[in-house]
């Protein structure tokens, strides 16, 4: 089965932060989002923007690319 893009983050940032030990809320003070807005990112219920994806990607210092990679 192939994932979304929108899934294909939701399981990487998932992946990311249990490599990391990091909660939503680690994630959220180390990108600048809501920790709720990250659980929704997570849960695939919400698009998210360009501006929030590279936020997410420069909090786990990774390219944009990774986030989208299985």
């Amino acid at each position: 089965m192939t994932l979304s893009a929108r899934e294909l983050l939701a399981k990487k940032l998932r992946e990311l932060r249990a490599e990391r030990d990091w909660s939503q809320e680690d994630l959220a003070a180390a990108s600048g989002l809501h920790r709720t807005y990250i659980g929704t990112i997570e849960r695939s219920e919400q698009s998210i923007t360009i501006d929030n994806i590279q936020k997410l990607a420069d909090a786990f210092e990774v390219t944009i690319s990774e986030l989208f990679q299985e």
